[in-house]
């Protein structure tokens, strides 16, 4: 006999507790099914060696909601927060090209290091995070809020453009010119007309192509800098497996009920709208409502039944861009890597901005470049416990990775890349290669097929400009579909992938608003 709930949640990643926990928070009755045999999703902690565990795919914590954070008590389900974002080692090439430079997170402290190599560049340093700081009110209303139907001029939600708009406005002309005036251009194009230093225009650019299918000369990359820059906080001390862990603790709290090891295979259809899901051993459970975590296309192209939806509605989900252009390769070590003079959490390498230009030109014809950029986390900094006593765990996102490399993935091409990683990596510490213990590689492909990454995108779809601004289609915007009780909630919806437990909160809260 199928049981009745209020809401049912596809996907126990961050996004999906956090929309779990909200709607259950408000007295709904919520369960949340979860494919995997753990909940986390891109950010739980997973064993990749006896004894090594890596810290999830998503490393970085900075754009956490302080919403989420305040509603859910999640402090008090033991999330710590940084007090300031944590140093970032900019690594240049580690051939005598751009020396290493730390990029504090204290501002203070980070003009004093980048002095030292162009006083220019540390004076340009401050205007740079205080123009970050007036420009942000103008990226929350965009970014840190439920979207606004742009295509439904009849919308009562016009009203709201209205309101955001004189906020905007009161940020002064010159202000108001920048926000109008960067978000198209290229990040190499800003961030050259602001500073002398490779090293550092290049350690800057690099989170604009964490989530695109770009390199920096790209057209519309300074929109996802922005994004990152000015939503932003210090972070969560030991990053996503610390948030999700407090995430799920406050979800059992509230009542929400969670179980693994349950796929969904396919949307229950009723009269009037969704009335429950059909589970991959054939058991139906009733919901009066889903919201669905996952890919928007695998939620409206292959868990509803086909012809549900219009076609060219659907024709729209599934030529939504969603090509996967990282690896992640984790390494377990016997000791802690030595890639500056003082232990480090967090390095990225490129001694230039036409090194992330070179590296990117390649993928476009789906070939592997042979100096691939890396965004370099060792998580044993911040959380000891991933790895025996005195070892380490590090992680290397990858950049420019591609997901259909011509000839395929196979074990030589993984263990060829996981290889280069550790060459490129011994340019910093040259006895790196000697403390591997082990190594995962996590292509595109592999991303993919462990975590249900359609392309093997970690953010669902790329954060390209269009796709930023009307994410997923006009018709899902606010995260309600053309069904009647089916919602988005996850990376794929407004206002993007990562860490933040946006799209989670602000699905919950358009529930709600509806209910």
């Amino acid at each position: 006999m199928s049981r009745a709930y209020d809401a049912i949640v596809i996907g126990a990643g961050h996004n999906g507790l956090t929309t779990a926990a909200r709607l259950a928070k408000a007295g709904r009755r919520v369960l949340v099914l979860e494919r995997r045999d753990r909940v986390g999703g891109l950010a739980a902690a997973e064993e990749f060696h006896p004894g090594y565990r890596r810290p999830g795919v998503l490393f970085d914590s900075a754009m956490v909601r302080p919403s989420v954070v305040e509603a859910l008590g999640l402090q008090s389900h033991g999330l710590r927060l940084r007090t300031v974002p944590p140093t970032v080692l900019a690594l240049g090439n580690g051939e005598g090209e751009g020396e290493p430079l730390p990029i504090h997170g204290d501002e203070d402290r980070a003009a004093e290091a980048i002095g030292r190599v162009s006083r220019a560049d540390a004076d340009a340093y401050r205007t740079w995070r205080e123009l970050l700081r007036r420009l942000a009110p103008g990226l929350r209303a965009l970014f840190g809020r439920e979207p606004i139907d742009l295509v439904d001029i009849e919308s009562e939600h016009v009203w709201a453009l209205g309101k955001r708009a004189l906020a905007v406005r009161r940020m002064g002309k010159a202000d108001l010119m920048e926000l109008l005036r960067l978000p198209p251009m290229a990040v190499a194009d800003v961030l050259r007309e602001r500073f002398a230093s490779p090293v550092l225009q290049a350690a800057l650019a690099l989170p604009a192509l964490l989530g695109s299918f770009a390199g920096p000369r790209s057209p519309g990359t300074m929109l996802e800098l922005l994004r990152r820059e000015c939503l932003g906080g210090p972070g969560v001390t030991g990053g996503g497996p610390m948030l999700v862990e407090a995430l799920h603790r406050a979800a059992l709290a509230v009542g929400v009920e969670v179980r693994t090891d349950a796929r969904v295979r396919r949307l229950r259809l009723g009269a009037d709208g969704v009335s429950g899901v059909e589970l991959a051993d054939g058991e139906a459970i009733d919901g009066r409502l889903v919201a669905a975590s996952c890919h928007p296309g695998h939620t409206l192209c292959e868990l509803l039944p086909p012809g549900v939806i219009e076609h060219r509605f659907e024709h729209r989900v599934r030529t939504l861009r969603s090509r996967g252009s990282v690896a992640i390769v984790s390494l377990a070590l016997s000791r802690a890597p030595r890639l500056g003079p003082e232990p480090v959490e967090f390095a990225r390498t490129g001694a230039c901005l036409d090194d992330l230009e070179r590296a990117f030109d390649p993928i476009k014809y789906r070939e592997m470049t042979q100096t691939p950029v890396l965004d370099l986390h060792v998580a044993t900094v911040a959380d000891p416990s991933l790895a025996p006593e005195g070892h380490a765990v590090l992680c290397a996102t990858v950049l420019f990775v591609p997901h259909a490399r011509e000839g395929g993935w196979d074990d030589a091409s993984r263990d060829a890349l996981g290889e280069r990683v550790v060459q490129l990596l011994s340019r910093h510490d040259a006895e790196i290669g000697a403390a591997v213990v082990a190594k995962e590689v996590l292509t595109p492909v592999e991303l993919e097929a462990k975590y249900g990454l359609h392309g093997g995108h970690p953010f669902h779809l790329e954060h390209a400009l269009d796709q930023l601004m009307i994410r997923p289609t006009p018709e899902c915007i606010r995260y309600a579909t053309p069904i009647a009780g089916l919602w988005l909630c996850g990376s794929g919806s407004h206002p993007g992938g990562g860490l933040s437990c946006a799209p989670g909160e602000l699905a919950a809260q358009a529930i709600l608003a509806a209910r």
